[in-house]
């Protein structure tokens, strides 16, 4: 996946499916006061790291490709949600800052350490952090797509949290998130802003399928984001139906 202005083609949204995984690992919205000192999450499970050894055939292994195509993803989810506010008569404020990290620990939000593997939102100092090791050696593995997928679903907390939404359970916060990511990949595709090869829709769907809580959580366990079938179902109701379909008003 990338920006259509030139850039390369994209990798296939299967792609996707480790960000999903990711976000298994995922905050909601709502933690309480802090700064980075340089975020703390509620999670379920971590995800394995995937193999650096193990490379894409798409050219997508450098660390400045990674570089181009994390900053192209940040750009591209703020123009995003900047025009959607902008179209409701709002003003947006982007997401102060995504911020890296290496080592487990080194960055705390609200007093929790974040550990390895991991990609989160942060509301107590309004940042998105994720392992940096971790999203390269994905990266390497799997493709771009992987990271338009996990900073749309980080950045839809951020939106939620924007707009004073808070759930009971994390359940319904995360398969919402899901949908909002797909409805601004979507709608992106319709706009022409990103791009997708033939197939690849088919491909993470088919991906999606095999992740996702297991089948024993309850719905309602703290950390729980759903089923594979129910983050397919959240995710492509917003990739199809846009934002109408994610329960915002």
């Amino acid at each position: 996946m990338g920006e259509s202005a030139g850039r390369r083609r994209p990798g296939p949204l299967a792609g996707l499916l480790v960000a999903v995984v990711v976000a298994a690992g995922c905050m909601g919205g709502g933690l309480d006061q802090g700064e980075p000192q340089q975020p703390g999450p509620r999670h379920t499970r971590q995800p394995a790291s995937p193999g650096a050894q193990t490379t894409r055939a798409d050219g997508t292994t450098s660390v400045a490709e990674f570089k181009q195509d994390f900053n192209d993803a940040v750009g591209s989810a703020e123009a995003y949600w900047t025009a959607r506010f902008q179209a409701s008569g709002k003003r947006f404020q982007p997401v102060r800052r995504v911020v890296p990290y290496t080592r487990e620990g080194e960055v705390s939000c609200g007093g929790q350490r974040l550990p390895r593997n991991n990609a989160v939102y942060c509301s107590a100092g309004d940042f998105i952090a994720y392992d940096v090791n971790w999203s390269v050696a994905a990266f390497r593995q799997i493709g771009d797509a992987f990271l338009f997928y996990l900073l749309g679903h980080e950045y839809a907390h951020g939106i939620q949290v924007r707009l004073g939404i808070r759930y009971n359970f994390t359940i319904q916060q995360e398969l919402q998130a899901d949908c909002m990511a797909g409805a601004y990949l979507g709608d992106s595709v319709r706009d022409d802003r990103l791009t997708v090869e033939e197939g690849d829709l088919d491909e993470f769907r088919e991906g999606l399928l095999a992740v996702g809580d297991d089948p024993d959580q309850p719905w309602f366990a703290e950390g729980s984001h759903g089923t594979a079938e129910q983050r397919t179902d959240s995710f492509f109701r917003g990739y199809e139906k846009s934002l109408d379909a994610c329960g915002l008003g």
